[in-house]
């Protein structure tokens, strides 16, 4: 079982004339639904409004068989949206209106069977809820996950948000992040240096991802470099978080997951590493070739 934590909204996606089109999003939804459709057994702590938005977003979770975790918030505060800006290259911006408020009592524990929780994104800096989204990083007895996505709009200033990031790294088994993300944390700084640091943190694997140069991947132990899927890329959106989910199911799927398994996890050799690289660019490269967060299933992916 796989339980993420974190922001489900609308993305409004500009498009031809006529107004944008609405796409379920928001990066963990995003991450629970690829992994889903990989087949995952996998859950969604979140919040959502009684409101169309809202009833577009349940069922297209519903629809690919993500189920809402106990504490998820359904009421009647308007559903948190997104609007999306493609540049030419088919890279998004993005203009937020959303909150993340505090997580009910209910939502207070991780469930013992969970063998991974993810978190990342808005959800883990935007009070009052990211204080108790770290609370239960320190709490679940399982692997932890995490994406800083960086939303510089609703972050502020860059030097203020590295001791956050940081502290969450620090609690964290599986970081991904992308070159972008890092770009801005630390200007001038490479991404195999922060990996480094962040992994003398206590993470037990870093990867970045780094757009048309692949990704890169460290253990303590072992650095790796996969080259991307090449694809004609008609949009990003979601592709990191396609990403994301790629890398947990080969985690998954290599018995990597589970708090038992952390040693393993830190002790995969290169060749391994390598794998679920691949692996998890395959699933990133099918999303790139789709418009919005559209993830493939096992059945979509290269044999």
């Amino acid at each position: 079982m796989i339980t993420v934590v974190g922001e489900a909204l609308v993305d409004l996606i500009e498009g031809p004339p006529g107004g944008p089109s609405a796409y379920p999003g928001g990066s963990p939804a995003n991450v629970a639904v690829a992994l889903a459709r990989l087949g995952a057994d996998v859950s969604l702590l979140t919040q959502l409004g009684a409101d169309p938005h809202g009833r577009l977003v349940l069922d297209f979770l519903a629809a690919n068989g993500v189920r809402l975790a106990p504490g998820t918030r359904l009421d009647a505060t308007p559903t948190s949206t997104a609007h999306t800006r493609l540049g030419p290259d088919g890279q998004a911006d993005y203009t937020f209106d959303i909150a993340w408020r505090a997580l009910p009592p209910s939502a207070s524990t991780v469930d013992p069977a969970v063998a991974c929780l993810h978190t990342g994104s808005i959800a883990t800096f935007l009070e009052p809820g990211a204080a108790h989204v770290a609370a239960l990083m320190r709490s679940a007895a399982a692997t932890i996950s995490y994406d800083p996505n960086c939303r510089p709009s609703l972050m502020g200033d860059p030097a203020a948000a590295v001791p956050r990031v940081e502290g969450l790294v620090a609690l964290s088994d599986v970081v991904k992040v992308s070159q972008e993300d890092l770009a801005w944390l630390y200007p001038g700084r490479g991404p195999d240096e922060i990996g480094r640091a962040w992994l003398a943190l206590g993470a037990r694997l870093v990867v970045v991802t780094l757009g048309a140069d692949g990704a890169w991947g460290s253990t303590a132990g072992v650095a790796v470099s996969v080259a991307p899927m090449p694809v004609r890329v008609v949009d990003t959106v979601g592709a990191g978080d396609a990403f994301t989910a790629g890398l947990l199911h080969a985690c998954g799927a290599a018995g990597l997951l589970g708090a038992a398994n952390r040693d393993r996890l830190a002790g995969i050799d290169g060749s391994g590493l390598a794998a679920m690289l691949t692996f998890a660019s395959q699933v990133a490269g099918i999303t790139c070739a789709r418009r919005g967060a559209d993830p493939p299933t096992l059945a979509d992916l290269p044999s």
